[in-house]
């Protein structure tokens, strides 16, 4: 791993497979590192032929943080919300893309297959539609237009983004990322509960950061939705979603994939708001079809 400036920030960032290859940059979610997509995931995209670049977004993981703003009291966000009152926020999703973007500029690649999970699927939506030449192209993943007609997710799944750990631990904090992954993730499809709880433990000994992640939240609501924005993407979109997604449901795929223009959908059965062990080779597949269809020697 390694940190870079881009857009002006610090940005820990790494990369898997040939440099010379055609770039793939993955582009994480709410409060997620880049560790979010999976090392051994990274890993088969890269023996497909690519560069892949993971990176923590600003405010997490090893990335810059924002600590000279105030964290977001959230209750008192959604008050707000409910009375009309538009949050204000350090900083917005499009500042987060435009990082991403940097970060290709930072690392001399032209242009980039960019995929993102859930509110890195946002971001790859903004980088498609503010940064259209750094795309080759773009993949959203179980993410949303963040219309505010969609249906919810489950109260238990959507709890999961607020919810604190009553103990503070190491081991503590670890139990509670496991729980909420049991809940919002892929039945039947995911690691051993102690794998899990490797894999959490791992997380929280590489950065702790809630503060961080609760910025990033006010960050989507402040920026509201991008229904008006989705139609004038003209880079190839795949949108790729789980049939049982219980944090954002399936509807807010179908969403996104009708609004941006000849856009395919894709629907992976058994599949939640996670990118599980049992789910690699499908995803992958999708992934490297859709790449391979939208191939250029511009990519490195």
């Amino acid at each position: 791993m390694a940190k870079i400036t881009a857009n002006g920030i610090s940005i820990e960032y790494e990369e898997t497979g040939d440099k010379n290859a055609p770039a793939f940059l993955l582009i994480s979610g709410l409060g997620s590192q880049l560790i979010g997509w999976p090392t051994a995931f990274a890993e088969m995209l890269a023996s497909e032929g690519f560069r892949v670049v993971r990176f923590d977004n600003r405010d997490i993981g090893l990335s810059q943080y924002f600590d000279d703003q105030p964290v977001p009291d959230m209750a008192n966000v959604f008050a707000d919300l409910k009375e009309g009152i538009k949050p204000t926020a350090p900083y917005m999703l499009e500042d987060m893309a435009a990082d991403a973007a940097g970060l290709l500029d930072a690392l001399g690649i032209d242009k980039a297959h960019v995929a993102g999970m859930s509110m890195g699927g946002m971001i790859a939506q903004l980088v498609a539609a503010n940064h259209p030449e750094k795309c080759l192209s773009m993949t959203s993943v179980m993410s949303t237009s963040s219309r505010g007609s969609l249906p919810p997710g489950t109260p238990e799944a959507t709890a999961v983004l607020t919810n604190v750990a009553e103990d503070q631990s190491r081991e503590g904090r670890a139990r509670h990322k496991v729980k909420g992954k049991k809940i919002t993730g892929s039945p039947g499809f995911q690691a051993s509960d102690e794998e899990l709880y490797e894999e959490a433990l791992a997380d929280i000994d590489r950065a702790y950061h809630p503060e961080g992640q609760a910025r990033q939240y006010l960050a989507i609501i402040a920026s509201g939705s991008r229904t008006w924005l989705l139609p004038k993407i003209t880079v190839p979109t795949m949108v790729l979603h789980g049939d049982i997604d219980p944090l954002v449901p399936r509807e807010a795929g179908l969403d996104t994939a009708e609004l941006i223009p000849n856009a395919s959908y894709v629907e992976v059965k058994g599949m939640g708001h996670d990118i599980p062990p049992g789910h690699y080779q499908e995803i992958l597949g999708h992934f490297v079809a859709h790449a391979q269809a939208n191939a250029s020697t511009d990519a490195a």
